[in-house]
């Protein structure tokens, strides 16, 4: 197949001695649109995956709920990951690029290093929208389908009920998820995007793109599965006190047997639905990138 010269970057090169902004608007806008098409397509396979890693069940007796539930539910809860997924991939695009150029341009520090820093600081700031994925979870959560109508009205009642911080439960396993994940994201993202070859056409580059985004996505997701396993069981709780992941480590342990596996129920599923979903959104940032820049 035939191939082109790779470029690093696709925005223009600044001018000698211009100074780039320290947060571009086109980053914020390339991950806000990104994220909106990843969750649109894949909403209905995070569903299956948040049930398995809630109740411990097989893909098909997942599927045989939400399919019991009907078409009116398969969507219900959709906004919160919206409205957060799309703002929190807009700053973690957006803080990362940021954080970086300056650490490696004005700085002059290693860029992996600087990567790392720029990856872990924008998985930090996204946490600030962790209470948009503690309502998600309430809201795909069988057991509250009586109790919350929409998601302003569980934003209501959570906070009238419970008070604000009942909205950043399990704020720690979100820290330990974020951080780290972003980093490592981002500095095997553009190893991919700088030691692979530029494909001679349109659809050659975007279906390479795809595949590099989905890789490591999905690679990711599995390596930090365990931990949204503890997420998803402390936001599964309403009112009292606030659990420690060590904690939710041994309820999910001892519920499901004493048995590791277990505990990877639903990992499968989640490593395909990553698959696509950073597929999806690695292929739709690059092509976002090329009409904003």
């Amino acid at each position: 197949m035939a191939v082109v010269r790779p470029e690093m970057d696709a925005r223009p090169a600044a001018l000698p001695g211009a100074r780039v902004p320290l947060f571009c608007w086109k980053e914020f806008a390339c991950g806000w649109g990104a994220a909106f098409v990843n969750i649109a397509v894949t909403y209905p396979i995070y569903k299956m995956i948040f049930r398995q890693m809630l109740h411990g069940v097989q893909l098909h007796q997942a599927f045989g709920q939400i399919r019991g539930e009907g078409i009116t539910f398969l969507y219900r809860g959709i906004f919160p990951p919206l409205a957060q997924k799309t703002i929190s991939l807009s700053v973690m695009f957006g803080v990362y690029d940021g954080t970086r150029r300056p650490l490696v341009e004005w700085c002059g520090m290693n860029e992996y290093v600087a990567k790392s820093i720029a990856g872990v600081t924008a998985g930090t700031v996204e946490a600030v929208l962790m209470p948009f994925e503690r309502v998600q979870t309430l809201l795909a959560d069988a057991t509250y389908h009586a109790k919350y109508r929409n998601t302003h009205h569980a934003f209501r009642l959570i906070y009238i009920e419970h008070g604000f911080r009942e909205l950043y439960r399990g704020l720690v396993p979100i820290l330990w998820r974020n951080g780290p994940s972003n980093a490592m994201f981002f500095v095997m993202r553009e190893e991919a995007d700088r030691r692979l070859p530029k494909r001679a056409t349109a659809v050659t580059q975007r279906t390479q793109e795809f595949f590099a985004g989905a890789c490591i996505g999905a690679f990711i997701s599995s390596v930090f599965y365990p931990i949204n396993v503890l997420k998803v069981t402390m936001q599964s709780k309403l009112g009292g006190p606030n659990e420690s992941m060590w904690v939710a480590l041994q309820q999910v342990y001892n519920e499901r047997d004493r048995k590791l596996r277990n505990v990877y129920k639903g990992v499968s599923m989640n490593c395909t639905r990553a698959f696509f979903s950073w597929g999806i959104m690695n292929s739709a940032y690059e092509q976002l990138k090329k009409v904003f820049y």
